[in-house]
This record gives C-alpha cells, sequence and structure tokens, in this order.
C-alpha cells in the first residue's frame, strides 16, 4: 500500500464524525453507513451472488486467483513455504469428504464432525470437505480441556473426530463418550495408541487413506444452501458447560461480506497474503481465511509454535494478518525494555512516533518515511517487511498501544468488536480514523441497540446500555439448549451481547463494561467486580487480581496475585529475605499492596464500598492450565470462588 503512492492522504469513506445511521422508531437503532438497504433495516448476506456459502465461496476465489497459491506450511524452521494451490485443494477436499461419505456418514447438514487440530492445511481441508457434502464441522480445542471435549462429543453425538497426532489422540481416548467410534490422524500414531483405540473399540483411520478411498470412490458432491447450519463453535462459557453456537453459511458469509464491503479499496485481494496463527477454533480467525479464500488470496500457517511467529513471518512475508491485543501488548513491551538501553534510541524513536502520529492524524499511512528507514525498520521487518493491513480483535486494546501499532508498523490498523454468537463481526473501525479506545461503527449485516441495565445504573437515554445485536450474522441458538437461547435471544430476535457499551458523539460504539458478575451486598449496594479489578491491576505490585463479595457481607475482598518483579525488587530494597510465597505471608508486603491498591481505587472514584477491605496474597497465577482462566484468558469466577473458599471465609472472619 505505502510503496505505491507518496504523501497521498487515504480517501475517507464516509464522514468520521458521523459514522453510523439512526434509524427511524422510537428506539435508538444504528446501522452502517457502507450499505444503503440498511436505513431500511435489511442487512448484507453477500457481496457476490455467486458465494452465498462457504463452498461457493472458495470456488469463486479459486477462479478469481486462477488457480493461485491457496495453502502454505513449511516443515522446519529453515525451510521455505510450500504450497497447495486451489485446484489442488478442491480435488483434496471433495477427496476427503467422498472417504467420510465412504466411512459411513450421511451427507447433509444433520451430520457433525468433530476437528481436533492446529491450524495447518488439513484443518482446511477437512472444512471444505465437509462443505462438498453438506456436512457440518464442530471445532474442538486444547484449551478447553478433556472434559469439555468429551461433553461436545457427547452432546453433539460425534461418531468421527479428525485429529492432528498422536498426542490429541490420546486426550481423546482417555475420555472417550460410547458415541466416538472413528478417529482420522493426520500424522502418524505409535502402536501403542492404535492398540488402545482398538481396546476402545474406535478405529484410526489415516487422513491420506481416507483421501484415496475417497477418490476411488467418487461420491457426488451435495453442497449446502446458505440456511444451512457450517459450523458448531462451542464457546468456553465462564461459568458451566460449553455452549454450541450453531452458525449458518448465511451467517459467517454475512460477517465476511460485511467486513469485505467496508474495507472497500484496502480489501484484501488475490495478490495478498495472510498469516494463520489465531486458533481456528474462533470465528475471528475462521472468517478471516473464509475471507481470504473468497477472494482467492494466499494463507500461510505458522510453525505451530508461538515462540517462532517471528521466523514464520519473515519466511512468509505475509501482507494481512489478524491480531489480538495480546500479541500488540508484547510487541510494545518488548520495544520498550529494547529502548531502556541507550538514551540516543529513545530519543531518536521518540521523534519518529511523534512524527508517524502526525502523519496518521492527516490520514497518510506508509512505511517508507525517513522514519520507517531510522527507526521502525526492524519492527516492520520482524513481521515480514510488507504488512499492508491488520485487523485486530477479541479483547479491548489499549489507547497507546493502538497508536504505537499504527506508527511503528506502517500498516492500516482497524479494530473490530464481535462474539462468536455474531460469526464474528458486530462493528469495526473505519479506515482513516486514527482515534483509539472505540470500536468503530456497526458493520452492515447488523444493526445495534443499546439497551437499559438499571441496577447498573446504565440508560440509553444517555446513550449506554447493554450492546444488543440483530441482523444476517446472528446465530440461530445454542445447539440443543433453549434455555439458554431463550436467556440471549429475545422474543423480537435481539441478541443480547453482556456487554456494556456507550455510543460516542460520532455514532461509534465503545465498550465500557461488561453486564455478568453482578451481586448486592447485604445494604443493597450493586457491586460489578470486574470494574473493580480493572483499577486494582493498574497497581504496578498487581499482577492478577479477584474481587468477591457476598450478598450476606458489607464490605468486598480480593486474592491478589502480586507482581513478581516488582515484589521482589521491593523486599531487597527494604532488605527483607524469601521467596514470594514467604513475601506473600509477610504483613509489611501485604500492607504495602493494599495501600498501593486502595490508592489507585482512590484515584479512579470507587464508592467506599466498593473498596475491598482485605486481602490475601497467593503466589502461583491464574491460568487457563489450572482452570481459573478461560482459553481468552478471563477470569473463571465460580472455579475462583470455589478453589480460594477457605481464604475468603478466613478473611470474612477476621473482617466480622
Amino acid at each position: 500500500m505505502s510503496g505505491c503512492f507518496f504523501h497521498e492522504s487515504l480517501r475517507l469513506p464516509i464522514d468520521l464524525n458521523e459514522q453510523s445511521e439512526v434509524l427511524k422508531g422510537a428506539e435508538i437503532i444504528r446501522v452502517s453507513k457502507f450499505f444503503k438497504d440498511c436505513k431500511d433495516g435489511r442487512f448484507i448476506s453477500y457481496v457476490h451472488d455467486d458465494a452465498r456459502t462457504l463452498y461457493e465461496s472458495f470456488r469463486k476465489g479459486a477462479k478469481e486467483s486462477n488457480n493461485g497459491p491457496c495453502l502454505g506450511w513449511r516443515d522446519g524452521p529453515t525451510k521455505p513455504y510450500q504450497w497447495l494451490h486451489y485446484n489442488e485443494t478442491l480435488l483434496r477436499a471433495k477427496n476427503l469428504g467422498s472417504g467420510l461419505i465412504a466411512c459411513g456418514l450421511t451427507p447433509g447438514p444433520q451430520t457433525l464432525i468433530g476437528l481436533y487440530s492446529q491450524n495447518c492445511p488439513e484443518w482446511i481441508l477437512t472444512e471444505q470437505a465437509c462443505y462438498t457434502y453438506s456436512l457440518v464441522v464442530v471445532p474442538l480445542y486444547d484449551t478447553l480441556g478433556p472434559d469439555a471435549c468429551a461433553y461436545i462429543i457427547n452432546q453433539a453425538e460425534i461418531n468421527l473426530v479428525v485429529c492432528e497426532d498422536d498426542k490429541k489422540c490420546n486426550l481423546l481416548l482417555d475420555k472417550a463418550p460410547r458415541c466416538l467410534r472413528k478417529l482420522i490422524v493426520v500424522k502418524e500414531t505409535r502402536p501403542a495408541t492404535n492398540q488402545r483405540a482398538k481396546n476402545r473399540g474406535v478405529e484410526l483411520l489415516r487422513f491420506d487413506d481416507v483421501e484415496r478411498v475417497g477418490a476411488r470412490k467418487d461420491h457426488p458432491e451435495m453442497p449446502p444452501r446458505s440456511t444451512d447450519l457450517c459450523t458448531i463453535c462451542y464457546t468456553s462459557g465462564t461459568t458451566g458447560n460449553p455452549k454450541g453456537v450453531m452458525l449458518t453459511h448465511q451467517n459467517v458469509m454475512a460477517g465476511i461480506s460485511a467486513v469485505v464491503l467496508q474495507l472497500g479499496e484496502h480489501r484484501p485481494t488475490f495478490r495478498d497474503t495472510m498469516i494463520s496463527f489465531l486458533p481456528l477454533a474462533h470465528m475471528l480467525e475462521r472468517c478471516c481465511e473464509n475471507g481470504m479464500y473468497m477472494v482467492g488470496g494466499a494463507v500461510g500457517f505458522y510453525s505451530g509454535n508461538i515462540k517462532r511467529l517471528t521466523e514464520d513471518m519473515k519466511a512468509l512475508k505475509p501482507t494481512v494478518m489478524p491480531a489480538v491485543p495480546r500479541l500488540l501488548n508484547r510487541l510494545y513491551d518488548k520495544v520498550s525494555t529494547e529502548l531502556q538501553s541507550s538514551c540516543l534510541k529513545r530519543l531518536v524513536f521518540g521523534m519518529g512516533l511523534r512524527a508517524k502520529e502526525a502523519e496518521i492524524k492527516k490520514r497518510i499511512i506508509r512505511n517508507n518515511s525517513f522514519w520507517d528507514r531510522v527507526a521502525f525498520k526492524k519492527i516492520q521487518d520482524s513481521m515480514g517487511g510488507r504488512l499492508r493491513l491488520m485487523i485486530v480483535g477479541s479483547a479491548p486494546l489499549a489507547g497507546n498501544v493502538l497508536t504505537f501499532a499504527r506508527c511503528t508498523l506502517g500498516c492500516m490498523v482497524v479494530e473490530g468488536y464481535g462474539q462468536t454468537e455474531c460469526a464474528a463481526p458486530i462493528t469495526l473501525t473505519v479506515q482513516g480514523d486514527h482515534v483509539p479506545e472505540h470500536v468503530g461503527p456497526p458493520v452492515a449485516c447488523c444493526c445495534v441497540k443499546l439497551v437499559d441495565v438499571p441496577e447498573m445504573e446504565y440508560f440509553s437515554t444517555s446513550n449506554q446500555g447493554e450492546v444488543c445485536v440483530k441482523g444476517t450474522n446472528v446465530f440461530v441458538g445454542y445447539y440443543r439448549n433453549p434455555e439458554k437461547t431463550a436467556e440471549t435471544i429475545d422474543a423480537q430476535g435481539w441478541h443480547h451481547t453482556g456487554d456494556i457499551g456507550m455510543w460516542l458523539p460520532n455514532g461509534s460504539l465503545k465498550i465500557i463494561d461488561r453486564k455478568k458478575h453482578i451481586f448486592k451486598l447485604s445494604q443493597g449496594e450493586y457491586i460489578v467486580p470486574e470494574k473493580i479489578e480493572n483499577i486494582y491491576v493498574r497497581s504496578q505490585y498487581v499482577h492478577q487480581v479477584f474481587v468477591h463479595g457476598e450478598s450476606l457481607k458489607s464490605c468486598v475482598v480480593a486474592v491478589v496475585v502480586p507482581d513478581v518483579d516488582v515484589v521482589k525488587c521491593w523486599a531487597v530494597e527494604n532488605k527483607i529475605p524469601g521467596t514470594l510465597s514467604v513475601l506473600c505471608a509477610n504483613p509489611e508486603v501485604k500492607r504495602l499492596i493494599l495501600d498501593d491498591m486502595l490508592a489507585w481505587g482512590k484515584e479512579a472514584g470507587l464508592k467506599s464500598f466498593e473498596q475491598v477491605k482485605d486481602i490475601y496474597l497467593h503466589p502461583d497465577p491464574f491460568s487457563v492450565q489450572n482452570g481459573l482462566l478461560t482459553p481468552t484468558l478471563k477470569t473463571k469466577r465460580p472455579q475462583l470462588k470455589a478453589y480460594f473458599k477457605p481464604q475468603l471465609e478466613d478473611l470474612y472472619q477476621h473482617l466480622d
């Protein structure tokens, strides 16, 4: 993008002071300005008449690319990328699908297939094999844990799972429900695993054998309709069992089409290459990849080790990349640390940032300025040096990090907000809007309104409330769970997201809170623990914090995981010996941390009943592995409450 024109500033597709349209009527319902039918309450389902399903869109891409490179991978850290082209990808997908039918599966959207693998070409071959025969893909992923995987296979009555390797086979065999009869494995399995499967009555088949059988049998294709299910995507609930989000081909195509439409002249084309490293089991990555396949772009898979991502990007030289805040936060921290060593470097870098930010405010996006060469080339090269478009989603991104990324990467960075239940996108920032800390206007496949949450004092008349979404991207319901579906989708068809949003004066949305996890204290005051935690975690001493309260108590308490380095540093300075565990039991350390937390709370305007009255210091971080965080790194409140029950009771006893 930046090489082709020099100082030209970006053409704005819409007026940035009025980014969304309000529909006529009593309710304040906002829609996209990128699709004129939205004004009449009609939403986009597809951009091309001949690409209304994920089956059709892949074939359209094959034509667009003129059988160009489609799926890329590399066999080792020093090896170059090798490619499957579009026609071969389609042929292999058809053969695999025919092989699945030969395994005894009935074609049609009532047949569900499990897919348990890291991102790799076989993932996409399996996905397209399913669509060729109208089968439904159910992704399984490591962070769900073996119990949740078994629960899903059982609930969805899955007979067959396509599985990556020996290790994943064994994880499934550990807890294999009765209904699981066949495992199709991509990589070699050990004889012991084969025997184990046999003992369980599970047949192990090799991926390429199934392809071969399929090619021989050559079952006729049975393409899906747009209203057919294409996937059931299980979300790791912060509470209880995972819920299966049922998405149709139309749901997913609508989400992809709305984003492609909004990106306009910056949308991906057959000339683009995308790096695939975010989990394909989540809808953000699924949509980005299927968007690439629709236009005939190439997708290269990372080697499977996040520590090697930089090497993969240098080898692939991607032009398009989906990203999550965690990745950009890491980049920001790494660069900040490297700059500590030299005053001169800091000075040059700071001047570069200011100059680039001034350009961005004039809507000039490029990577060939003087400052790009002097200050930012190393960062750009670490991403392959050709990046032109980055789409960030999945969690809130700090404004300073977003601006830093825009300046240093010299590419277009747009930020979206979405949910699995909406096939990913709900809103997306508009190219050329340099202001951070909001998530843009609604995309063209849905409308958004805010609904009162009186107990949290959010009212739609003040442009605040729970974000509710309606449109062609909104899911059909939770699989075999009518109660949860009814809790989430109301009688008028609005999906209640559980997120609290606020309309900014320019018609873009800002996410300001989360509705769940509210409790009342004994004096009738409402507590929103996540709001309090987000304030306390600003303390340099706090790595993680879990705020807890009960309706029978009049105050809140917290479990705090201290920041190891900061606390150790303080202890050394104050000549207090001991490991982190020892320091956690030290009353002086506790006083230091509690005082600092309360100071932050006071500065942020917490009411006295919102401030914690006591804390328990815990040396080990909450993690996905110990079951205290979800795969998207949100705290699992019920699990934390159960885990720290004795400590929490102890805190309250001392307060009573």
